[in-house]
C-alpha cells in the first residue's frame, strides 16, 4: 500500500520532493524540538494522483487522512468536531519550490454553528472572529465565490459602527458579521454552510490541490521554470490562535534583512491577529523590534530560534510565528526571498563567518536575481531638487518611474512603456500586472506583504504601507494630502528609501559594490564554461568587460548599420544594379566597420572577439517610407518607380528563412571581401598600438560544406592580400554558426573546415520546432494551458529536441576535429537551466547580452558544482 500521508515526526528537510518545502521544514523543526503545532502532510504524489483521478481524492488517500487526524487528536488532546474542546486546523499548500502567495490556504477549519455556540464561552469575540474568517476563506478558496461580497459586509459594519479596524469590532459585531456571511453563502450556494468538519477538511484538501493549477500559480511557474509535474503537498496543522487576546499575535520575520542583507532580525507582527492579517496587508503591522518592548521574553526566544534555524539550514530564514496567550509557536521556516543585493551580502558574510563554504555561497544565490543589482536609481541631483509627497516602507530597492494605474487589467492593456501599479494592497491575482511594472506602490501592508515579497523576487521597485494615500478606484485617482494624481500621471518611486515623488524623475545607472565583486570573483574559481558577451558597440563591450565577460562571443555586424547615415549607404549597396556600383558603395561602409572593430579589439585586448558576418533578413534594411525611397532614388540617379521595382524584387514571403546569412555572401561575395578587409585591417591597426587582438570570423547560417568553403576561400584570399600589403600579420580563426538542423547532421563534414562552431539556438529552436519565435506567442499559451509544454523553448533550451541536436553536432564535430571550440550565442546563453545543460554536455563557452553576464557567470559556476555533486 502506497503511503500518501505523513505525520510531522515521519519526515525531514531532505524529503521536500515528496512533502513539499513547507512540510519538510515542519518535520525538521519538530525533529529539532522547536515549538511547532503538530499536524500531517498529504504528499505531492497524492496531488498527482488527484489530477490523474479527474480531480477526486481516492478512498485510500481519504482513509489515510482520517488515520492521521485520529493521531493528531491524541497528540493534542483535542477532538475534531468536539463542541467543548475542538481541534481546529489550518490547511495550507506546500510546493517543493517556494511560491509565496500563489496557492491557497484555509484557516480555522473545523468550526460549525454548534461548536461556535459552545466553544470558549468566556471569549466569544474570538470565536465569532475565527468563524467569520473561516466562512469567508472556505467560500473563496473551496467554492470560488467572490470574496468582495464578504469584504463589503465587513466594510459596511465598520462604517456603521464608526470603526477603522477589524480589531475594534466587539463580540456582537462579529456575530452579526457571521450571520450575514452565512446568508451570503446560502444565497450563492443555495445550501447552508457545511457543518460536518470532515467534509470541510476533504473539500479543503482538494481545493489546495486545485490551486496548484490556478492562473497565478501557472504564471509564477512559467516565470520560474517550476514543472507542473511536481505538484503541491497539503499541510494540515493544529491551529494556534494569534487572535485569542491582547497577549496573542502573529508575525513574519527574517533572520537577516532581506533588503540589504544586514545581520539583524527583520519583520513585523500584529497583536490580536492571525497570520493572514500580516501578509495580506489588511492592517499595517509593527516592526519586530517593538516586540522587545511589548513581549521581551518572546522576542528573545524568537531571536534565539531564528539563529538556531539559520545555522541549521546554513541560509537566511523566513519564519512565520504565532503567539497564543503568551506562548510562542513557530509555524513555518524556509530559505527567505531576498533582493540580489541582500543575497550577495548574506553569502559573503556567511563565508566570512565560517558558516558556509564558497561553493555553498555560490549555490545560495539565484542567478536570475543578479540583474537587480544592475537596475538604475533615481538621480541624486533630482532627489535634492524634489521633495517627496509621501513616504512608505522601502520594500524592494531600485527606481520606479512611470504612469500610474490602479488595477492590473488596465496596466496590462496599456501600451505605455513605463507603468506603476498602485493598489490599496496587492493580491496574488495582480501578478500579471506586477511583472510588467516599473514599480509597485501599496497603501497598506508591510515589508513582508505579498507585494513586497513578490516585488523583491522579481527585482521590481516596491513601496508598501504608504498610509497617506487615499485611492478612489471609481474615479481612477489617488489623493496625497492636497495633491490629486489621476491614472496616467507620472510618479517616481525610490525603493531604497520609501520616498514617493510627483512627476518623472531621471535615473542613474547602477554602481557595483565590494561584496558583488568579491562574490563574482568566486565564480571564476569554479566555472568551466567561459562566459562571453554579445556586443556590437564600444559601450556594450566596456560594460561587458566591467561585468566580467571573457571576450565577445557574438558581434552582430548588421546591428552596426542602424544609424541614419550608415543605413542610407548600406541601402545604396544592397540596391545597386551592378557589382561595380556595389563595390563603390561598400567603400563608403568600410570605414564605419573598421572603426567599430578597432574599438572592440581595443576594449577586449587579449580576449577573443567573434565577428559574425552580415546576417540580416534583407527586408529589415529596405526603405519603406515614400520619402526614404525618393531620397535614395535621387542619390542612385534613377527614377522612383525603377527603385521601387528593385525593392519589390527583394521582398520575401518568409524573410527569416530567406536571403540572409551566408546566402548574402554567395550572392554578393564583395560584401564578404569588404568585411574581411575591415576586420583584418582593424586588427593590424590595433596591433601596431600594442593591443593584442584575438580575431574569430564567423560565417552565419551555413548548411553545406561547399557553401561554407566558398565564402571561407574568399575570406582567406582577402586576408593574405592584406597581409602582403601591410607587411604585418595577425592570428585568426574562421568558423560557422550552426542554426539549421541540416548543419547539425553534417557537423562532421563542416568541422573539417571550421575552427569553431557557435550554436545559434534562437534560429535552431525555430527551425527544429517549425514555428516562428515572433508568431508563436499566439498559440504557445494554449500549449502551456493544456500542459503540452511547461516552459518556453525560446527561453530555456528544449532538452528533448534542440539540446539533443547540439549534443549530436558536438559529438560529430569532435570526432574529426578534437580541438574545435564550441559555444552558444542565442538567448539561452543567459538562462541558468540552459547553461547547466550546456555545461553537462561539454561545450566550451556561452555568449549573452552584457546585462546577463553576472547571471551567466554564476550559472556556469553553479553548473560545475552541481555536476560534480
Amino acid at each position: 500500500m502506497e503511503k500518501y500521508v505523513y505525520s510531522f515526526n515521519q519526515g525531514n528537510k531532505d524529503m521536500r520532493e515528496l512533502l513539499g518545502g513547507k512540510g519538510a521544514n515542519l518535520c525538521e523543526m519538530s525533529n529539532l524540538g522547536l515549538p511547532v503545532p503538530q499536524g500531517f502532510i498529504v504528499t505531492t504524489e497524492a496531488c498527482n494522483k488527484y489530477y490523474d483521478n479527474d480531480e477526486e481524492l481516492n478512498e485510500e488517500i481519504i482513509n489515510q487522512i482520517n488515520e492521521k487526524l485520529n493521531e493528531l487528536e491524541k497528540i493534542t488532546g483535542k477532538q475534531f468536531g468536539s463542541k467543548e474542546n475542538p481541534l481546529l486546523v489550518s490547511v495550507r499548500s506546500g510546493s517543493r519550490a517556494s511560491m509565496p502567495g500563489m496557492m491557497d490556504t484555509i484557516l480555522n477549519l473545523g468550526l460549525n454553528d454548534e461548536i461556535v455556540e459552545s466553544f470558549m464561552p468566556n471569549n466569544k469575540r474570538f470565536v465569532y472572529d475565527s468563524y467569520r474568517r473561516f466562512i469567508m476563506m472556505f467560500s473563496d478558496v473551496v467554492k470560488g465565490y467572490d470574496k468582495s461580497k464578504f469584504d463589503k459586509v465587513l466594510d459596511e459594519i465598520k462604517k456603521e459602527k464608526n470603526k477603522k479596524s477589524d480589531i475594534e469590532l466587539d463580540e456582537s459585531d462579529m456575530k452579526e458579521i457571521v450571520n450575514k456571511f452565512k446568508t451570503i453563502y446560502l444565497d450563492i450556494a443555495k445550501e447552508e454552510f457545511p457543518q460536518d468538519p470532515k467534509i470541510q477538511l476533504i473539500e479543503a484538501v482538494k481545493a489546495v490541490f486545485r490551486s496548484w493549477n490556478n492562473e497565478r500559480a501557472n504564471v509564477y511557474r512559467m516565470m520560474n521554470n517550476i514543472p507542473y509535474s511536481w505538484g503541491t503537498a497539503v499541510n494540515v496543522q493544529e491551529m494556534v490562535y494569534g487572535n485569542l487576546n491582547e497577549k496573542s499575535g502573529s508575525g513574519v520575520a527574517f533572520s537577516r534583512n532581506p533588503v540589504n542583507g544586514t545581520d539583524e532580525l527583520y519583520g513585523e507582527y500584529l497583536i490580536n491577529a492571525q497570520g493572514e492579517d500580516v501578509v495580506a496587508g489588511i492592517r499595517t503591522p509593527k516592526s519586530i523590534e517593538t516586540l522587545k518592548d511589548d513581549m521581551p521574553n518572546i522576542y528573545e526566544e524568537f531571536k534565539n530560534y531564528s539563529k538556531v534555524l539559520e545555522k541549521h539550514y546554513k541560509d537566511m530564514q523566513d519564519m512565520e510565528f504565532t503567539i497564543e496567550d503568551g506562548k510562542l509557536y513557530i509555524l513555518q521556516t524556509r530559505n527567505g526571498k531576498r533582493t540580489a543585493k541582500s543575497a550577495v551580502k548574506i553569502a559573503v558574510d556567511m563565508v566570512d563567518e565560517k558558516l558556509i563554504t564558497k561553493k555553498e555561497a555560490l549555490l545560495m544565490v539565484d542567478p536570475n536575481t543578479l540583474e537587480q543589482l544592475l537596475h538604475d536609481t533615481l538621480n541624486e541631483e533630482d532627489l535634492k531638487n524634489n521633495k517627496p509627497i509621501a513616504q512608505g516602507l522601502a520594500a524592494s530597492p531600485g527606481a520606479g518611474v512611470g504612469k500610474v494605474y490602479f488595477d492590473s487589467k488596465s496596466l496590462s492593456e496599456s501600451k505605455e512603456k513605463d507603468k506603476i501599479l498602485v493598489r490599496s494592497e496587492t493580491s496574488p491575482e495582480d501578478i500579471s500586472g506586477m511583472k510588467i511594472s516599473n514599480g509597485i506602490l501599496t497603501v497598506r501592508g508591510g515589508a513582508t506583504s505579498h507585494a513586497a515579497v513578490v516585488a523583491r523576487q522579481m527585482g521590481v521597485c516596491c513601496i508598501s504601507g504608504a498610509q497617506d494615500i487615499v485611492i478612489d478606484e471609481e474615479k481612477k485617482q489617488m489623493k496625497i494630502k492636497d495633491v490629486i494624481i489621476n491614472e496616467g500621471d507620472y510618479i517616481s518611486l525610490d525603493g531604497s528609501t520609501g520616498n514617493i515623488y510627483l512627476g518623472q524623475l531621471t535615473t542613474d545607472s547602477f554602481k557595483l559594490e565590494g561584496d558583488f565583486k568579491t562574490f563574482m570573483s568566486w565564480t571564476d574559481e569554479y566555472s568551466k564554461l567561459i562566459v562571453r558577451a554579445n556586443a556590437d558597440t564600444k559601450k556594450d563591450a566596456i560594460l561587458a568587460k566591467e561585468l566580467g565577460a571573457h571576450g565577445i562571443g557574438l558581434v552582430r555586424t548588421e546591428h552596426m548599420f542602424f544609424d541614419e547615415e550608415r543605413i542610407f549607404n548600406f541601402r545604396k549597396m544592397i540596391l545597386s544594379d551592378s557589382k561595380e556600383e556595389r563595390e563603390e558603395n561598400l567603400k563608403k561602409i568600410l570605414p564605419y566597420q573598421m572603426q567599430d572593430f578597432e574599438d572592440l579589439f581595443t576594449v577586449m585586448n587579449n580576449e577573443k572577439v567573434v565577428i559574425r558576418y552580415l546576417d540580416p533578413p534583407l527586408h529589415e534594411f529596405l526603405p519603406k517610407e515614400k520619402e526614404e525611397i525618393e531620397k535614395l532614388a535621387k542619390d542612385l540617379n534613377i527614377t522612383y518607380d525603377e527603385l521601387y521595382q528593385r525593392i519589390d524584387k527583394l521582398k520575401e514571403f518568409n524573410p527569416m528563412m530567406g536571403h540572409r546569412g551566408v546566402r548574402l555572401d554567395i550572392t554578393y561575395p564583395e560584401i564578404a571581401t569588404m568585411q574581411t578587409k575591415a576586420v583584418i585591417k582593424a586588427a593590424i591597426n590595433v596591433k601596431k598600438k600594442n593591443i593584442n587582438p584575438h580575431v574569430d570570423i564567423m560565417i552565419p547560417l551555413t548548411i553545406d560544406e561547399k557553401e561554407y568553403k566558398y565564402v571561407k576561400d574568399i575570406i582567406i584570399k582577402e586576408i593574405n592580400k592584406i597581409f602582403e600589403e601591410e607587411k604585418e600579420k595577425v592570428e585568426y580563426k574562421i568558423g560557422t554558426m550552426i542554426e539549421a538542423p541540416r548543419a547539425v547532421i553534417i557537423s562532421d563534414v563542416l568541422a573539417k573546415e571550421a575552427d569553431f562552431f557557435s550554436y545559434g539556438t534562437n534560429d535552431l529552436t525555430q527551425l527544429t520546432f517549425g514555428f516562428s519565435r515572433d508568431d508563436s506567442p499566439k498559440f504557445l499559451n494554449d500549449y502551456y494551458d493544456k500542459k503540452i509544454f511547461e516552459t518556453d523553448p525560446f527561453k530555456t533550451i528544449d532538452e528533448k529536441g534542440v539540446l539533443r541536436l547540439v549534443r549530436i553536432s558536438k559529438e560529430k564535430a569532435k570526432l574529426v576535429n578534437p580541438n574545435i571550440e564550441l559555444g552558444v550565442c542565442g538567448e539561452h546563453a543567459g538562462d541558468k537551466d540552459s547553461i547547466y545543460n550546456f555545461n553537462k554536455i561539454g561545450l566550451d563557452y556561452v555568449s549573452c547580452s552584457p546585462y546577463r553576464i553576472p547571471a551567466a557567470r554564476l550559472s556556469s559556476a553553479q553548473a560545475t558544482i552541481k555536476v560534480k555533486k
